[in-house]
């Protein structure tokens, strides 16, 4: 009998336990900041259409602050290591204009290709993505011959 009582006390401890670590607190969202810096980009999507393999393709995304404080890239980052973005470091001033710079280097890759570019900011909307694509030819690609079917 008191071994019976002692698992079952054992067992309404081990529960409670349990009960408690499942809770999860309520976060409340920030309030929202009106004065914020806020990026607004002309194009957030470039195909470079077809190119021989070997080229550096360059592309310049243009965005404006148009928000009400400055405006601070935190961090700017490709998908993968072919691609290389460059961005100011410096604050952008409401109303003023600049530009992230995306280089695709597309040698040794032939094919199509769709990499994306992530944009850290203190902007309102704090994270966007920039994508960049295109079809990259091979400097030997020949041209493909007519397939000839046999009829029977």
């Amino acid at each position: 009998m008191m071994k019976k009582l002692f698992l079952s006390a054992v067992f309404a401890v081990a529960a409670s336990f349990a009960s408690m670590a499942q809770t999860t607190p309520t976060v409340q969202p920030a309030a929202e900041n009106k004065n914020q810096a806020e990026i607004q980009f002309e194009v957030e999507t470039h195909d470079f259409g077809t190119f021989k393999e070997g080229v550096m393709a360059t592309y310049e995304f243009k965005f404006k602050n148009v928000g009400k404080e400055p405006l601070i890239l935190t961090n700017v980052s490709a998908s993968c290591g072919c691609t290389t973005p460059e961005w100011p470091k410096e604050p952008i001033k409401p109303g003023q204009t600049a530009v992230i710079k995306a280089v695709y280097n597309s040698t040794g890759r032939p094919g199509t290709f769709v990499k994306n570019i992530t944009v850290q900011s203190n902007a309102k909307s704090a994270m966007k993505m920039l994508t960049i694509k295109g079809n990259v030819e091979s400097p030997n690609a020949q041209p493909a011959s007519p397939v000839v079917v046999p009829q029977h």
